[in-house]
């Protein structure tokens, strides 16, 4: 049986710690960067800089503690980041859909991104949504195209902390291809 997950809308002062443990657990994407871990201050940096930047949100993913009882409470086990109207106006850009490590691969950021993208659709005047994706993180393009994206051929070369990379991007129209 899938996982029943719900969106929720990050703040930094409730929800830093919870989010920075959601980095902290995909040990995968730090070591694209030959990392072993994300920055210690790194949900709060996230989580501060949604809040000055216009239209941008973090959406916490959130699953029951346990499935048989509602009152166990719910634990965050990814984020979902965009922004609205940007880099014009009706595009949402996806910055970054990450689950855990140990859930992975089980369907759950499926499940964000169709819980999202009726909802930038038809409540927030999206038309297109946009994403880029490292050129190295081969399991991200192919979870992109299999929610229907496709690559534009638009590519950047972009600093990550101290070396390079280079993002491909992918796009949709939330009207005819998803």
């Amino acid at each position: 049986m899938a996982e029943l997950i719900t969106l929720m809308p990050l703040e930094r002062a409730l929800h830093t710690a919870a989010l920075q443990a959601v980095y902290n657990a995909v040990p995968a994407y730090w070591q694209l960067y030959r990392r072993e871990s994300p920055p210690p201050e790194h949900a709060s940096q996230e989580l501060s800089a949604a809040e000055q930047t216009p239209g941008r949100t973090l959406l916490g993913i959130l699953r029951r503690v346990d499935r048989q009882d509602p009152e166990a409470g719910a634990e965050l086990i990814g984020v979902l980041d965009f922004r609205l109207h940007w880099p014009e106006a009706g595009v949402a850009y996806i910055g970054n859909l990450t689950v855990v490590g140990s859930l992975q691969r089980r369907g759950i950021a499926s499940q964000a991104w169709a819980l999202l993208k009726p909802w930038l659709a038809s409540s927030a005047s999206i038309q297109e949504v946009r994403t880029g994706v490292e050129q190295f993180n081969i399991a991200a393009l192919k979870f992109w195209e299999a929610q229907g994206l496709a690559l534009t051929g638009a590519s950047d070369r972009v600093r990550v902390g101290d070396r390079f990379v280079r993002l491909l991007y992918l796009a949709a129209d939330l009207g005819h291809s998803m």
